[in-house]
């Protein structure tokens, strides 16, 4: 099988020790040619998202965003974007996260588009802020979700960090009340990330993959490591997880790779492309 397309995962993933990217990966992805889509698929927003498709010298090629509830590209310099498919978490769902968390140590953060709206710039909102390269909008988050009540809208994320006790408590209530509209999975003990339960990283790269380039997903190289990347890695031609991987992921996997720390994504292209 020819592959035409990569797309992979990021914090776990194609990111080093120091969550930056590594000399190598960057030149073995420069290296491919530039018809070649390379796809960012996370859970980050897009501008935690557009710093390293620069460094990658990838910003022609799309972006999956919100684990597939935003798929968009980029024209030109202009930083005009083009939505090719928005899937949020309605309002309502969003208040009930947020009355659960009141009275509990847990931070809460909305997503929505481009948007990071946190309630205080405390440890986590800075923690998050030093990962993704972003900074987030301090602001009451009441106010926030009125206006979506009013109008409709919703968010394509919300982070909830904290202690782990209090983030089982807040996962177990998801799983019973609302798995038919959200997912929330763990990205680590103190986090969980929630996002619309329509959608996958597998949806939004199929989606994009007709839209925009005719490709098969069959002809998809892909990388992950966590529970979000187990579709995406499973519904395309050749589905590679890092070593360091969770065991789930790595069950599922056609082939397993080094560990992101040791550029896994990187030593896997240059094993397929070269």
């Amino acid at each position: 099988m020819k592959f035409r397309a990569i797309c992979t995962d990021i914090d776990g993933t194609l990111l080093n020790k120091d969550r930056q990217l590594s000399q190598r990966t960057i030149d073995t992805i420069k290296s491919l040619d530039k018809t070649v889509p390379v796809i960012l698929a996370s859970s980050r927003m897009p501008s935690a998202m557009r710093h390293l498709q620069q460094e990658l010298n990838i910003m022609h090629h799309p972006l999956i965003c919100f684990n597939g509830g935003y798929v968009i590209y980029f024209e030109g310099d202009s930083a005009q974007t083009l939505q090719l498919d928005s899937v949020q978490i309605p309002a309502p769902v969003c208040q009930i996260i947020h009355d659960f968390t009141e009275n509990t140590a847990i931070h809460v953060s909305l997503y929505e588009q481009d948007n990071w709206y946190a309630p205080a710039n405390d440890y986590w909102a800075d923690r998050e802020a030093r990962n993704t390269k972003v900074s987030p909008k301090i602001t009451a988050l009441q106010p926030i979700l009125q206006d979506w009540h009013q109008s409709g809208a919703g968010a394509h994320k919300v982070m909830c960090m904290g202690p782990a006790n209090e983030i089982d408590a807040l996962q177990q209530e998801l799983t019973k009340n609302f798995a038919d509209q959200v997912h929330a999975y763990r990205s680590k003990d103190t986090y969980l990330e929630i996002a619309p339960r329509a959608i996958s990283k597998a949806t939004a790269l199929e989606l994009l993959l007709n839209e925009r380039f005719d490709i098969g997903m069959q002809e998809v190289m892909a990388f992950g490591d966590n529970y979000n990347d187990i579709d995406m890695l499973q519904a395309v031609g050749m589905g590679i997880a890092v070593c360091n991987a969770r065991d789930e992921v790595k069950a599922i996997a056609n082939e397993i790779t080094l560990p992101s720390i040791e550029d896994g994504v990187a030593v896997a292209i240059e094993k397929y492309w070269r």
